[in-house]
């Protein structure tokens, strides 16, 4: 049985909804809910920009084409998605992190990524 961690986020409040168009998370539940079968840690609730999907991409995770043999439609700009932390760092350490939804971003993605970096490229509305 899969055992989901407590959903907090990385201010220490209930962890908020991420997406659910498309829909997200690694329970595809919307949430960057997270437990320890997620190896990836798909805990950064990232808005997507052009330049970040490009990035990903050029990397080895295409994002942008859809799958639909996995029900993926594939992201745009503007979507929101559960990012695992450390591409998340990976974009951020290259300049090219996309925004982050603090609210959205489970706790457990500190493990991975400090604070003051997901602060850094916080969401503003």
């Amino acid at each position: 049985m899969i055992e989901k961690a407590p959903s907090i986020n990385v201010l220490g409040t209930e962890l908020k909804t991420c997406s659910t168009d498309p829909m997200t998370g690694f329970f595809r539940n919307g949430a960057c809910d997270t437990c320890a079968q997620d190896t990836g840690s798909h805990t950064v609730c990232a808005v997507m920009t052009a330049e970040f999907l490009a990035y990903s991409k050029y990397v080895g995770n295409d994002l942008s084409t859809p799958r639909p043999e996995f029900g993926f439609e594939g992201l745009k700009p503007g979507d929101a998605w559960c990012l695992c932390a450390s591409r998340f760092l990976q974009a951020h350490d290259e300049g090219c992190a996309p925004k982050v939804n603090l609210h959205a971003t489970h706790e457990r993605a500190l493990e991975i990524v400090p604070l003051s970096v997901l602060k850094e490229n916080e969401l503003l509305d």
